[in-house]
């Protein structure tokens, strides 16, 4: 394992995840258990926590390759085409006669969220001898839980750096977490890994050598057992989708660290392309590029 305080240099990064096809649902609210609400539309188009990490790491600059199962049907042709035009690396992509995993998003008047998957293709992902040695030769691997636990086990195992994004937030043990650098979490995540409702950082800071907890509008916080706890604070912005905030933020944070900036530095620019992604509707549509970043973070930290 890398110190989280350390820089990485070299070998780019590797995304591990899932993908699917996302159907969004606009509504005035998020329908409350056994109620039924009206949507104002219905769009379709590409996502998945592994895609949008991977583009969203692809457009910050780094060089990125993306271990996924995809199904041999359109949905998944449609992403293949989405993920290629990113730059994205696909050559460590497996198909399968299991349909492209699915999404289905409610999205609400002030821009929240609500996502149910269907993940189909994504829980047939397995490490190949290509994928492994991939990984071995990545700065930073990245992945979350929307594909088979097994498998993120092995890609953490192989890996340099492995930065656990933990979404769906499940209890962990400490199996996994000993082989992670750097979790990352939101408020409700630190709390089921933890598994308390107080003090999660402090707790997870026992099992992991570092963590990054997003706090939404709130921008960050970054806790590592060397240094003092630094907060990040967000921006203010007119929020139109929350949808790829959180897999923007986890893309840009794991291709800064590869390009040789500190955990801290990360943490600021991927703070900074989150609050530009959520002005825009769509998961990969509103993942933006590297001079998008590096403009607004010029004008933040001038």
């Amino acid at each position: 394992m890398t110190s989280a305080g350390t820089g990485l240099n070299g070998g780019g990064v590797v995304v591990v995840g899932s993908a699917n096809v996302d159907l969004v649902l606009p509504v005035e609210r998020i329908p409350k258990p056994g109620e039924t609400v009206l949507a104002t539309g219905l769009s379709r188009g590409p996502g998945g926590k592994g895609a949008n990490q991977a583009v969203a790491a692809a457009r910050a600059g780094a060089s990125t390759a993306f271990v996924v199962s995809l199904g041999d049907d359109e949905p998944g042709a449609m992403l293949r085409a989405v993920l290629s035009d990113a730059s994205v690396d696909l050559s460590l992509a497996s198909t399968t006669t299991t349909p492209t995993g699915t999404a289905i998003i409610t999205v609400d008047a002030d821009g929240e969220n609500a996502i149910t998957v269907a993940p189909s293709a994504n829980a047939e992902l397995v490490l190949t001898d290509e994928s492994r040695a991939a990984i071995r030769s990545a700065a930073v691997v990245l992945a979350q839980l929307e594909i088979p636990f097994d498998t993120v086990l092995a890609a953490a195992r192989e890996s340099r750096y492995f930065v656990l994004n933990a979404a769906p937030a499940a209890e962990l043990d400490d199996e996994l977490l000993a082989e992670v650098d750097l979790l990352v979490v939101n408020q409700i995540e630190a709390f089921t890994v933890a598994g308390t409702g107080t003090d999660a950082g402090e707790v997870l800071l026992k099992r992991v050598p570092a963590v990054v907890i997003t706090l939404g509008a709130g921008g960050a916080l970054v806790l590592t057992r060397d240094g003092e706890p630094l907060r990040v604070h967000g921006l203010q912005v007119e929020v139109v989708d929350t949808t790829a905030a959180g897999d923007t933020f986890c893309g840009v944070l794991a291709a800064t660290l590869a390009t040789g900036s500190d955990l801290p530095e990360a943490v600021r620019r991927a703070t900074v392309a989150a609050s530009l992604s959520v002005q825009t509707a769509g998961a990969i549509p509103s993942v933006p590029t590297a001079d998008d970043i590096a403009t607004r973070y010029a004008e933040v930290y001038p």
